[in-house]
């Protein structure tokens, strides 16, 4: 799963790959745009849905919290 998601992640822009910072948008790696193309990206590769209220700059700061939300999602969905 994690390969999956740094595959969609470096897809989007291979420098977010490489970010040792704390905030991808702060930064400027990723933009307002490429946020959601992410986000729909990973929706429809990992057919879920992530919230609105989830999409916020914390959860997208970098590849590890982005890795992170993505499994608390998953393991959301797999509990029901």
């Amino acid at each position: 799963m994690e390969e999956k998601i740094l595959k969609i992640l470096g897809d989007l822009n291979e420098e977010a790959l490489n970010y040792k910072g704390d905030n991808l948008y702060k930064d400027g790696i990723l933009d307002s745009i490429q946020v959601i193309d992410l986000v729909v990206q990973l929706e429809e590769d990992f057919e879920m849905e992530i919230a609105p209220e989830m999409v916020i700059l914390e959860n997208f700061a970098n590849k590890d919290t982005i890795i992170n939300l993505i499994k608390k999602i998953l393991e959301g969905q797999n509990a029901r």
